[in-house]
């Protein structure tokens, strides 16, 4: 079965949710109308750092077809990426019973951000390990100090470099949660990260449907199609599409046989 023709069985036209928490384009017209209006007085967004939010304080795009953007002060993004609204639209106990995470998985969570699922899958393996896997140094500390305070021994934060995550040892699962578009030369990147599956490892990616009303600019979304395509030339098959998401679709691939 073809790319598309699997793509077309994901429900991209569901209705979003009433009106969705405020976690990227306000603080994207906070921060052009601060340029524009020289009068307004109103606080700026915190300087950034990590996934789900778009604020783009420092965004473009290169010739390996990522969005950039950083996202710094990890406290203050707390704030936004894991506040109750998410819940209503990520749909995050959906998103984890899909992947039937077992009690002594291990897990790694590329663009973990501030926890938001890193900390869920940790207490749903508390046999098992989670790798908080980002690029941010200050994510990664942050990720560190929250394990500690929620006493989660088994939730170990990875700085990563740009274009790979280095991850200890072999994972049962690779969980890419509104990353993807964020990820340069994907399909070179993960055909890398299948040294870092299992053999019967899987990887899961969740990203923003093109008509989706969050998430980044509209030229930044990746379809379906176009991430299946990326992944089966980086060497995988897909196994499994996710429950529908308000806003987003669920993808679920293995390794391709040799």
């Amino acid at each position: 079965m073809g790319a598309s023709t699997i793509a077309r069985r994901i429900d991209l036209s569901e209705n979003a949710f009433r009106r969705y928490g405020r976690l990227a384009w306000p603080l994207l017209l906070c921060f052009c109308c601060a340029a524009r209006v020289a009068a307004q007085t109103a606080a700026p967004p915190p300087t950034s750092d990590m996934p789900p939010s778009h604020a783009m304080h420092h965004h473009g795009e290169d010739d390996d077809g990522a969005f950039h953007h950083r996202f710094e002060g990890a406290e203050n993004w707390a704030k936004e990426f894991d506040k109750a609204e998410r819940d209503e639209w990520q749909k995050p106990q959906a998103v984890l019973e899909a992947l039937r995470i077992g009690k002594g998985a291990i897990v790694a969570d590329i663009g973990a951000g501030t926890g938001y699922f890193a900390t869920r899958i940790a207490r749903l393996a508390p046999q098992g390990r989670v790798y908080a896997v980002d690029v941010e140094p200050g994510m990664a500390r942050y990720l560190g100090e929250r394990a500690k305070r929620e006493g989660l021994t088994n939730l170990i934060p990875v700085l990563a470099q740009g274009d790979s995550a280095p991850l200890p040892e072999p994972v049962d699962l690779a969980l890419v949660v509104d990353t993807f578009h964020h990820i340069g030369h994907r399909v070179a990147y993960f055909a890398r990260l299948k040294s870092s599956l299992k053999d019967d490892g899987r990887l899961a990616i969740v990203d923003f449907k093109t008509d989706s009303p969050s998430g980044p600019p509209p030229q930044f979304r990746i379809p379906p199609e176009q991430a299946i395509e990326e992944l089966m030339a980086a060497g995988y098959t897909l196994v499994e599409t996710g429950p529908s998401l308000p806003r987003q679709y669920m993808l679920i691939f293995r390794k391709s046989a040799p």
